[in-house]
């Protein structure tokens, strides 16, 4: 490690390898590393503050409570206190509240940084805790860093997850790294944003930028952060102490903490021009995150390098604030563009917002995306981004592309895009259509519990729960779809009374019993639905890593519990009956 590096106090020597100043680091390694260079950071200007996290594990954020608690002896060094939620909402409301510590007698720090982690059905169950705690906004030495992983594919989930629009609309901005040294730098940044703007930053995070593998730099010297000036006004953008009116918060919040957002973006090159050229450009191309990788790697396909690109006319701009878009440096990028393309992931969320940011400009160039300018499709919404597929339409536009040159030079420039065109034969794009041949159905590791759990007496039907009880949906005719976390058995709720069937089972985890479905159980109970639940008790979360449950929930207390909430009978059937005869405390 260089010897000016001072990290010496927070190098995680047994998950990270260090090499001659870098780390050897998955993104997930590199999201926990986060609150203790923001601590060394704080130290070094003079702030003693401390951190908080909180949040629920899911696919991309299943291992980052692991690695958390790994690491918790140098996290309390470094006075971080993590503290997983029960639920996604109580975290959050629980971030929320770290900003205020202040509020409370004897604050014992400067600031308290805090982050969030969780998956995007997480984000959606977490709207209320989330625009509250942005209306309230952040402490000036706090900071909140929203990290939401997102399964744009449903690869783990039960829908297709995607959080920007959900978080765009409590005012929430989304900052999306595009690898590893992204989520160290968008990170660190994001708390000053935070601080700077009095607004939670959110940081979008999907499988393949958080599981992947990169050296990076970690450097603290040589983060450099621009802070820019305000004005009087625009002090109120961080929590105040006391009760604020909703009026009052509303118009800080558009007017002021806005605004602010884009100063600092600028200041800072979140977004920022990769190459191009003024005197000749007539594409610009704008991605985000994984489609900038993608971008990168259909450049290669086609052997189109940097200078090359320049040459023929092509810029590219890597947006790092995917919302609120900060609208100068577009423009500036744009100056020469007769064409700019968003190339995006699922539901577009650059493309709509560089149509109002040039609709009122007298030269403005032609903007598509997931579409042509004609409504032709270019880039599915469904199918995922393919590196060859953007290669593909890449060079359909370059060659249909309006430039002013003479004939000859447009002879030659539509040889050259026919000359990259030969190095796409061997990279076929897939549509993605047609079901491939060989299938392999999902099914329980050898001894699950679940192999016998989700069997049923003859004649009977039961509703899958979340988690690996829904694999039972593949295999069993008489077990249906489960509904979203914690509402286990609200469908027979919905149907019983319209149904010739007069009994459902409905299968449910103790880790989705703890998380939120005893209140599944109270509506069940209080419907007066014929439900039975049967709750596989296994002590831990078992499809996102085997992690223990986040308390203390024993087989006596869960009797104890459904018992109390009014449950006619409470059966316990185990492999080994005696062990549990002779507990007293169960009813």
């Amino acid at each position: 490690m260089n010897s000016h590096t001072p990290l010496s106090d927070i190098k995680l020597s047994d998950t990270y390898e260090i090499q001659a100043g870098r780390i050897f680091a998955t993104g997930t390694q590199a999201i926990v590393r986060l609150p203790l260079i923001q601590k060394a950071l704080d130290k070094e200007a003079g702030l003693n503050t401390a951190g908080f996290i909180s949040g629920y594990r899911g696919s991309p954020m299943g291992r980052v409570d692991s690695l958390l608690w790994k690491e918790s002896e140098r996290l309390k060094a470094s006075d971080i206190v993590f503290q997983p939620g029960v639920n996604e909402d109580l975290a959050a409301t629980a971030i929320w509240g770290s900003q205020q510590f202040e509020t409370f007698p004897d604050p014992q720090y400067d600031g308290v940084f805090a982050f969030w982690y969780g998956k995007s059905p997480g984000v959606d169950r977490s709207g209320d805790a989330i625009r509250h705690g942005n209306a309230a906004g952040t402490h000036k030495n706090g900071g909140v860093l929203f990290i939401y992983g997102d399964d744009h594919f449903a690869k783990s989930s039960t829908v297709i997850g995607q959080s920007e629009h959900v978080l765009s609309a409590a005012f929430v901005p989304s900052l999306y790294p595009s690898n590893v040294q992204d989520i160290i730098d968008f990170g660190i940044l994001g708390w000053a944003l935070s601080r700077y703007t009095g607004l939670w930053v959110g940081l979008k995070c999907v499988n393949e930028t958080v599981e992947q593998t990169q050296t990076i730099d970690i450097d603290t010297r040589a983060i450099n952060i621009k802070i820019p000036p305000k004005s009087e006004s625009d002090t109120l953008v961080n929590i105040q102490t006391g009760y604020v009116p909703t009026a009052q918060n509303d118009n800080i919040l558009r007017n002021y903490r806005l605004p602010l957002l884009h100063k600092f973006i600028r200041a800072n090159k979140i977004d920022k021009t990769i190459w191009d050229n003024p005197t000749q450009k007539s594409i610009g191309i704008i991605c985000a995150g994984k489609s900038y990788n993608d971008v990168l790697h259909a450049f290669n396909l086609i052997g189109l390098s940097k200078d090359k690109a320049q040459e023929l006319g092509i810029g590219l701009y890597k947006v790092g604030c995917i919302w609120p878009l900060e609208p100068e440096g577009i423009k500036e990028f744009a100056q020469n563009c007769s064409l700019l393309w968003c190339v995006e992931e699922k539901t577009p969320i650059l493309e709509g917002q560089l149509a109002r940011i040039f609709i009122n400009q007298q030269k403005r160039p032609v903007i598509i995306g997931k579409t042509d300018e004609n409504e032709g499709e270019l880039i599915s919404t469904t199918n995922p981004l393919e590196p060859a597929h953007i290669a593909e339409v890449l060079l359909r536009l370059m060659i249909g592309a309006k430039h002013q040159r003479p004939i000859n030079q447009q002879i030659a420039y539509e040889k050259t895009c026919k000359g990259l065109q030969s190095h796409l034969t061997q990279f076929k794009p897939s549509d993605n259509k047609e079901a491939p041949s060989l299938v392999r159905t999902p099914y329980f590791c050898s001894g699950c519990p679940h192999n016998t759990s989700t069997k049923l007496p003859e004649g009977s039907y039961a509703m899958a729960g979340i988690g690996c009880h829904t694999m039972a949906v593949y295999t069993r005719r008489d077990t249906f779809m489960p509904a979203h976390m914690g509402a286990e058995g609200m469908h027979w709720a919905g149907a019983s009374a319209f149904s010739g069937t007069t009994h459902m089972f409905q299968n449910l985890g103790d880790g989705t019993y703890f998380h939120s479905g005893l209140l599944a159980i109270r509506a069940a109970i209080s419907s007066g639905i014929n439900i039975t639940y049967k709750i596989l008790f296994n002590d831990a979360v078992a499809m996102t890593g085997g992690q223990p449950i986040d308390g203390t929930l024993t087989l006596a207390g869960l009797a104890q519990q459904v018992h109390a909430e009014g449950a006619q009978s409470c059966i316990i059937l185990s492999d080994n009956p005696n062990l549990h005869k002779k507990n007293k405390d169960i009813p």
